[in-house]
């Protein structure tokens, strides 16, 4: 088809001036990105780091074994080892896969017990259970310590950073204040308060941990905000002065509606960061509170008390405590792992 005569005034291209573009060039151009968004973005590159990868798979096995093991296992952590009824008092501090007497000659009469995986305690308990069930307990402060903390800290912060002026700056000494409290000191107050005050044996899950756990989880609500709170902060400082929040205002959009749909998700890498690495914090947190007795109500079992009772049996047993500080630094080491690799795979900054 030929082009029509082009006018002097027209603005009318005329073709025969253009090349054709080669099949490099053409090749060149089909290599485009595919449209994404950031979180599908990010989790793409999670998934090429094989530490981050690795830490996901062990912390997936550890879930599971929580939650499945109770169900095969036929001892509970709390139940004395007893054959026929009978208990069984030559079933203390057995090796792993050991069997007391009285086991060997059932199993010799042709009866059948569950092997103890990894032997027994100074009470004839099963061992195993109690560190699958500390092991629950742990991840369950971890999982509750970094909810309290990712709620408080990111209201506290999305108001302080979005208000600023007067409002900010009292909200800030409010959290300079708070950083000066000795956190231990206050759990050992509370704790001595409310075992004198508190009745908690009828509440089925707090009653099982103990007012050690309460004053523990106040201190998380209390205290251990104050960092993600200035993190959010100071992204909200920056971002409030783009563009986009300025336009928000200016259709008259209510301070709430923009800090929701226009500024917190612009901090969503930092906020999924932070709670990631405030997991391994608290689960360390209460294995040492539990290791010097401030932690859960016996005979409930932590990791940190499970350690803290094997040390007494070290020149005997020393694998009992092996077992849960194994368990300790494996789960400490995966969430720490999977921060580090959302960091690099969600910050901005760290993108190539």
């Amino acid at each position: 088809m030929e082009m029509p005569k082009k006018n002097l005034l027209s603005a009318q291209l005329d073709l025969k001036k253009f090349e054709k573009a080669t099949d490099e060039e053409k090749r060149q151009a089909d290599v485009m990105s595919e449209s994404t968004t950031f979180f599908k973005d990010g989790m793409r590159k999670l998934m090429k780091n094989p530490l981050a990868v690795g830490s996901i798979i062990v912390l997936i096995l550890v879930v599971l074994m929580i939650t499945v093991v109770p169900a095969f296992v036929p001892y509970s952590y709390e139940e004395i080892i007893s054959v026929n009824g009978v208990r069984d008092s030559s079933a203390k501090n057995l090796a792993p896969f050991e069997y007391s007497t009285l086991e060997q000659q059932y199993i010799a009469e042709g009866g059948k017990i569950f092997p103890h995986i990894m032997g027994t305690d100074e009470l004839c308990r099963d061992y195993f259970i109690r560190v699958v069930y500390g092991t629950r307990v742990s991840l369950f402060v971890g999982l509750f310590a970094s909810i309290v903390v990712l709620v408080i800290g990111v209201l506290y912060g999305a108001v302080s950073g979005y208000a600023g002026g007067k409002i900010d700056l009292i909200m800030m000494r409010i959290v300079d204040i708070i950083y000066s409290l000795p956190d231990l000191l206050v759990i050992i107050l509370l704790s001595v308060v409310f075992r004198e005050t508190l009745d908690l044996s009828g509440i089925p899950v707090i009653g099982s941990l103990g007012s050690n756990m309460v004053s523990l989880f106040l201190v998380f609500g209390l205290l251990y905000w104050v960092g993600m709170a200035r993190l959010v902060r100071a992204e909200i400082l920056s971002i409030k002065e783009n563009e986009y929040v300025l336009a928000a205002k200016s259709i008259g959009a209510k301070p709430g509606h923009i800090i929701k749909k226009h500024i917190l998700p612009n901090c969503i890498s930092v906020i999924i960061i932070a709670t990631a690495l405030q997991i391994p914090s608290a689960i360390f947190t209460e294995s040492y509170l539990s290791f010097l007795g401030l932690g859960v109500a016996l005979p409930m079992p932590s990791l940190g008390s499970l350690a803290n009772s094997a040390r007494q049996a070290m020149s005997s047993n020393a694998l009992k405590l092996v077992f849960p500080a194994t368990m300790i630094c494996l789960i400490v080491l995966a969430f720490n792992l999977l921060g580090d690799g959302l960091r690099d795979a969600f910050d901005p900054k760290l993108r190539k």
